[in-house]
């Protein structure tokens, strides 16, 4: 006798939400992380030292990547790892931006193009939070009882690599949220200064990237994974690429220096032993 088992397929609205959501980080990722040094001129507010702009120009990028594959996620249980970290990170994104919003490119002084971004970056980050709690909230209406003949069996991560997610999640969810609360005091521990409006954006990034970790381990399942650990790897290649482009604004012997780079690897070490496992003929077999 087939047992009824609860799917819930990706809904067109929030297909359609993450591919908006990639297209938009993409179009910022593209201004800081290849144009670092016209922030004054064509984004909302200007960046600066440009290895800030390529950082979060690299971690929008790699946000991107994640939309993109939690879009072509064929179920929620996936698209789920997208859709959490891109309404946590946009929230607390939406609080930096009003908390700073002087610093914004507001000014009829300002550059045309910069004031163009700056009201679409108000506006996007206006909507968007609200936009995937009210998605979300239909996408968990859509849940639906199927008939399966044979229970799936799930592919578990290895604990070793669980323990790995939860350190890393650890570490970046709580030094993100002491870069928000406490911009001047915790951005001495970053490697490059930072200002408060600039360490707190890399503090939402910080708690976004924190959150994405902390559900791939809570999800244990090598199938579900796979938006995660693909962010994870093009996060570290492209940070990479910025420390050989502006790898002089940081002093290497510092401890500071180091801990960023033992946290870069750790995520390149945690996001491609996942991805190679969802990869793998069990986690394929899974997902069918």
């Amino acid at each position: 006798m087939a047992a009824s088992t609860e799917i819930s397929p990706l809904i067109p609205q929030m297909r359609w939400l993450l591919y908006v959501a990639a297209f938009l980080v993409f179009l910022a990722g593209l201004v800081l992380f290849v144009f670092p040094l016209r922030t004054a001129e064509w984004f909302a507010w200007t960046v600066n030292p440009p290895m800030t702009a390529v950082f979060l120009g690299a971690a929008y990028w790699s946000s991107a990547g994640l939309e993109v594959t939690g879009a072509r996620s064929a179920g929620w249980e996936s698209a789920r790892l997208a859709v959490w970290p891109v309404f946590v990170f946009t929230t607390l994104t939406l609080g930096v931006t009003l908390l700073h919003l002087d610093r914004f490119h507001l000014s009829p002084d300002a550059a045309p193009l910069a004031q163009v971004a700056t009201w679409a970056w108000l506006a996007i980050y206006a909507i968007v939070p609200v936009a995937m709690l009210v998605i979300s909230w239909m996408q968990l209406r859509s849940r639906r009882l199927a008939p399966q003949a044979v229970a799936a069996r799930r592919p578990v991560l290895p604990t070793a690599l669980r323990l790995l997610l939860m350190g890393i999640a650890g570490v970046l969810l709580v030094y993100g949220v002491a870069l928000l609360a406490v911009p001047v005091q915790a951005a001495t521990w970053w490697p490059w200064p930072l200002s408060e409006l600039t360490a707190r954006a890399v503090g939402a990034w910080l708690v976004g990237l924190g959150w994405s970790a902390a559900q791939g381990q809570l999800s244990g399942d090598r199938r579900t994974v796979r938006p995660v650990a693909l962010t994870s790897v093009v996060f570290v290649i492209l940070q990479a690429i910025a420390l050989l482009r502006y790898g002089d604004a940081l002093t290497w012997a510092s401890a500071q220096a180091i801990g960023f780079l033992t946290v870069l690897l750790a995520i390149g070490v945690a996001g491609g032993w996942a991805l190679a496992l969802s990869r793998t003929p069990e986690a394929r077999a899974g997902a069918t």
